[in-house]
């Protein structure tokens, strides 16, 4: 018999987090006085350019860059995850004199590199996942988040067959601990695991191949993109497998509310957005900028709709 998943502690901590980030976003760190100087430049750098996976970010970040006097350029590989691309970017980005970066790391290892052998002058703010070279990282703590979906799994039961986990940036830190932290969970479990990577630019088919298995008792996604996918997949091919995922869009909220995904693990994307760019600014003057891990939460369907998930999942700005 399933444990009680959300008891009234649980409903008092999202409460508080809740509120925690609206004060965070309210009131932020730097002074007034401080935000009425030369508008700073912000070179915002993504993995991706999907619409429906940054939406809440970038109404984070503009949301800071109004009330800090920073200018956005919101940048994208032409395709998905493409590290050499990103480089290029953030070279040209460098020469023209950008005043700071912010950056999703598609390559965090060669990204971390070039800053260091072409002696980069400007602050970097890493998103997702940490450089070594970087002033800043806004993230959740990737591997603790792997260990509660893990944890999601078999409190759910997982059964007699293997659980998949599935993959498709295994450059990029913040997705491979994740991988990791679930790993650990479910081995400690002594469940089954078997852990795959997918391509992105394949359709859905490679994925659609390792939803088919007879043998699989659940499918544990790492990354928003995939979550989504295989979700509409799971609904296309009609598929009863319990499937987990990371990261809540509009879309990811219904499948959520109609039991195509079990649990997804989420953080508040416009808190993460106001805070890169509110670090960006701060370290573009030369200031110190100390931020902690992003909390996380794990929810299910009867939940997301719930007001202490809506102001995290779902934020409305003036």
């Amino acid at each position: 018999m399933r444990r009680r998943r959300h008891d009234i502690v649980q409903l008092i901590i999202l409460s508080v987090l809740g509120g925690a980030v609206v004060l965070t976003l309210l009131l932020p760190r730097l002074p007034a006085e401080q935000s009425a100087g030369e508008t700073t430049e912000i070179s915002v750098i993504l993995r991706e350019g999907d619409s429906a996976l940054w939406p809440n970010i970038r109404l984070g970040m503009e949301q800071a860059a109004g009330e800090l006097r920073a200018e956005l350029r919101v940048l994208t590989p032409a395709e998905i995850n493409d590290g050499g691309e990103q480089l290029r970017i953030l070279r040209r980005e460098v020469e023209g004199e950008t005043d700071v970066v912010i950056i999703a790391p598609a390559d965090p290892a060669g990204l971390d590199r070039a800053l260091r052998e072409e002696a980069v002058h400007q602050p970097v703010v890493s998103m997702e996942s940490a450089l070594s070279e970087g002033k800043v990282t806004v993230a959740p703590d990737n591997r603790a988040l792997g260990q509660a979906l893990g944890e999601a799994v078999i409190e759910d039961g997982a059964g007699d067959g293997f659980v998949l986990l599935v993959s498709a940036s295994p450059e990029t830190a913040g997705v491979t601990d994740r991988l990791a932290g679930a790993s650990e969970a479910l081995a400690a479990a002594g469940t089954k695991v078997r852990e795959r990577e997918v391509s992105i630019a394949d359709g859905g088919e490679g994925l659609k191949t390792l939803m088919k298995h007879p043998d699989l008792s659940a499918v544990l996604v790492l990354e928003p993109l995939l979550t989504e996918e295989a979700a509409a997949i799971k609904v296309g091919l009609g598929l009863t497998v319990p499937l987990y995922g990371v990261g809540v869009t509009a879309e990811g909220a219904s499948y959520l509310q109609q039991g195509v995904i079990s649990a997804a693990a989420a953080w508040s994307d416009f808190a993460a957005g106001y805070l890169a760019v509110e670090a960006a600014v701060c370290l573009s003057r030369g200031e110190e900028y100390r931020t902690e891990l992003l909390p996380f939460f794990i929810v299910r369907g009867e939940d997301v709709y719930e007001p202490a998930y809506q102001k995290l999942l779902f934020p409305v700005t003036a």
